[in-house]
């Protein structure tokens, strides 16, 4: 598979989210294969943590018994934000894939780009855009929704 057919899966992660922001992601292993997947549960689980990323990275680590998720790769349609930056980091993932950009949280190169600060160490692999019309279309007509 290719980052869009693994934009896509995040993207049915997305449309799961329900009463939370449409944000899906999933993480894949050095062979390709998806070892997680999940969306945002805020809303649902009562837990201002619970961003896609983090759902993923918890998931990930518990599987592989390691919070070291060397040579794996985070897709998700939303640039992730300082927070779940600062989870990937401490994940040592090193590439992220995102679809569209946060120009208002954004923390991989909107607003700010901790994903590639040296001085948080190495930098990450970030490959935006994948997807970014898509991602950006399920985002607006969830927002258009509540107003």
């Amino acid at each position: 598979m290719n980052n869009l057919e693994f934009m896509q899966l995040a993207l049915i992660e997305a449309a799961k989210a329900g009463e939370d922001v449409p944000v899906g992601a999933i993480l894949i292993n050095a062979q390709g294969e998806v070892i997680a997947r999940g969306h945002n549960r805020k809303e649902a689980l009562k837990d201002p943590t619970s961003h896609a990323e983090i759902e993923v990275i918890r998931q990930a680590t518990r599987k592989l018994h390691d919070y070291r998720l060397i040579g794996c790769t985070l897709i998700v349609t939303l640039e992730p934000c300082a927070m779940c930056a600062g989870a990937i980091i401490a994940a040592r993932i090193p590439k992220v894939v995102f679809g569209a950009w946060d120009q208002r949280v954004g923390a991989a190169g909107s607003i700010m780009d901790l994903l590639r600060d040296q001085r948080l160490g190495k930098p990450i692999e970030v490959i935006p855009g994948v997807l970014e019309k898509e991602c950006s279309a399920i985002l607006k007509e969830f927002f258009d929704k509540k107003r």
